[in-house]
């Protein structure tokens, strides 16, 4: 704990702030990075990203984080917030096969020097309900997918609805 590497000089601050904050939270827990991964759903992997500041952390992360310690998260959601908003869009430190593609307009180009890692055009932190309609520079597909799956939630909170209805009457019914 506290042997963190340093990170990049070009981070915003609201990004470094988050990040150091971060990592103070997760040196409070006395947890390694696979028993934090285990007790918050997120892999080993993810927090290194997440804690490098190589990768924003989802939101639902930085909650887990705090409810490990016991901590009210709100304070550290409004850092998130504000540290995703600067997020770098580029790779923070990138290693020369990411620079090469990035270069080469490869995989890496506009991510997080994950390959292949498309869903990183869109903030990957937005879940998938709400996410916007139409952005610029996005295919009519991702528009028709975030309208189809906003129709998906809305037909299963009716079903769960009705099935508390008809638990309802029948409690009611049998007694």
């Amino acid at each position: 704990m506290g042997a963190w590497q340093p990170l990049a000089e070009e981070l915003p601050p609201e990004v470094r702030h988050f990040v150091e904050q971060l990592r103070l939270l997760k040196d409070r827990t006395g947890l390694s990075l696979v028993a934090l991964g285990a007790r918050t759903a997120y892999s080993k992997s993810s927090w290194q990203r997440y804690l490098n500041a190589t990768q924003p952390p989802p939101r639902q992360a930085v909650v887990a984080l705090c409810r490990v310690l016991g901590e009210e998260p709100e304070r550290f959601v409004v850092r998130w917030e504000l540290a995703v908003q600067a997020w770098p869009r580029e790779p923070a430190q990138a290693g020369p096969q990411a620079t090469a593609q990035a270069a080469g307009g490869g995989p890496a180009s506009g991510t997080y020097g994950r390959e292949g890692a498309d869903v990183y055009e869109e903030d990957p932190t937005l879940p998938w309900w709400d996410a916007p309609e139409e952005r610029p520079g996005t295919r009519a597909s991702r528009s028709a997918r975030g309208s189809s799956g906003r129709l998906l939630l809305y037909v299963a909170l009716l079903g769960l609805v009705l099935i508390g209805l008809v638990a309802l009457v029948g409690a009611v019914t049998l007694g």
